[in-house]
């Protein structure tokens, strides 16, 4: 008789691990269903011990993660959960290598590297690799190592860029957490990741981000750590400590809470004609895309001064986290008018035509003394531009940013990776 679980019928188990069992879902093709254990494991599995209700508390994390992960715009294999201990997620084939981000020097960092004070800050976040060899305790690998290793899964050989995109993505992950811990008024020290192969051949974030997957000090201070390493420091495990680490486990996961921010700022275009709406149109588009509110707005600072003051103060009384963008051509009033009467971003996006580029482009930039609005010709950047002012205060817009930098890395290797060994004539 088949086994089920959540609803979804199991098929064969594809991989046992010491907290998790990973199962084919053959009425699901390309995704697998990730069941969590009740166990908590330290030294590749030397120090292990059973721990009630750990494998709902670890799933709830990795959820809350992934789903802030999701949110901002990476590739995981993350779907959802489907009981309080397991998940589905996409099916890929493991690439066996950790990958570590550490933002302070600690732990065996100091053990391999002699010399450094605990507490050394890396800016950028310090980047290790690690071959998944319980039986020769995870050797730290370099990128030659790898590369040498020649891996080949779904079809994906890992070379040079697959490397580097995998570094890339490790900062990304690291930075967006990082970020997002710290509204929490908590340090993320250092943590570890898994990339997998889709059957696409895609290199997606995979596998688990919980409270075994990195160090965390509340206030910065590591005497208050309420990661796995309360475990792993213990001499002797008695019922009391485990409940601690259990304790330690739950505050984490409810600390998670609501960790993806609210939405509560806006970007209002006004352009100073209707016939502009193209325009605008192109750069509510790209707001959209990364995750802004938007409202376009018809106005002239010249033709109806009154009303262009009266829409400014309508936004200023309502909300708090405003960014103005002025589309105006020929003799820009709008932007420099919306500056000199907000305290608010203002940011010019002129709508230029070929034939009255420069005037148009002069007309935004010549402003006057004591005015701050800056200038910008294509949609996407004058969304950009918006994006990086209101991302200061909101990490996950910050986070859709940090994405797209990646997005733009991994376009330019699979253009390079098109074109290489192509000879013209």
């Amino acid at each position: 008789m088949s086994q089920s679980i959540g609803g979804h019928k199991l098929g064969q188990l594809i991989i046992e691990g010491k907290t998790k069992q990973v199962y084919d879902l053959p009425d699901k093709k390309g995704f697998c269903l990730i069941q969590s254990k009740d166990r908590i494991t330290a030294g590749d599995g030397v120090k292990a011990h059973d721990l009630a209700g750990k494998a709902a508390i670890s799933t709830q994390t990795n959820g809350k993660v992934f789903s802030l992960l999701n949110a901002a715009g990476l590739n995981t294999a993350y779907v959802g959960p489907v009981t309080e201990t397991a998940f589905i997620a996409k099916k890929c084939a493991m690439i066996p290598i950790e990958w570590v981000s550490r933002r302070l020097a600690t732990g065996s960092f100091l053990r391999r590297n002699p010399g450094v004070p605990e507490g050394f800050r890396f800016c950028p976040p310090k980047q290790e690799t690690f071959f998944k060899d319980d039986a020769n305790h995870d050797p730290q690998w370099c990128e030659e190592q790898i590369l040498a290793a020649n891996f080949q899964f779904n079809g994906r050989t890992i070379g040079r860029n697959e490397v580097d995109y995998m570094r890339q993505y490790t900062i990304v992950v690291f930075e967006i957490l990082e970020k997002a811990w710290a509204t929490r008024d908590c340090a993320l020290i250092d943590m570890k990741i898994e990339f997998g192969v889709d059957e696409g051949g895609n290199i997606i974030l995979a596998d688990v981000i919980d409270s075994d997957s990195w160090r965390l000090w509340p206030g910065s201070d590591k005497r208050l750590m309420k990661d796995k390493q309360v475990y792993r420091n213990l001499t002797s495990v008695t019922q009391s400590d485990l409940e601690t680490v259990k304790r330690n486990f739950e505050w984490v996961s409810k600390q998670l809470d609501g960790i993806i921010p609210k939405n509560d700022s806006l970007v209002v275009v006004l352009m100073g004609s209707a016939s502009d709406q193209a325009h605008c149109e192109k750069i509510a588009k790209h707001c959209l895309d990364l995750g802004l509110n938007v409202e376009l707005r018809v106005t002239s600072a010249h033709k109806s001064t009154r009303g262009t003051l009266d829409i400014v103060a309508e936004y200023e009384g309502s909300l708090g986290k405003l960014v103005f963008i002025a589309v105006a051509g020929r003799s820009n009033g709008l932007g420099p008018v919306v500056s000199g009467i907000t305290t608010y971003p203002v940011i010019n996006c002129p709508p230029v035509k070929p034939e009255n580029v420069t005037v148009d482009i002069w007309s935004s930039l010549n402003v006057p003394s004591g005015l701050g609005c800056t200038t910008v010709i294509y949609p996407e950047a004058a969304a950009l531009a918006a994006a990086q002012i209101l991302g200061i205060g909101n990490s996950l817009i910050w986070s859709k940013l940090r994405v797209k930098q990646l997005t733009n890395i991994s376009t330019l290797q699979k253009g390079d990776t098109g074109l290489k060994g192509v000879k013209t004539a």
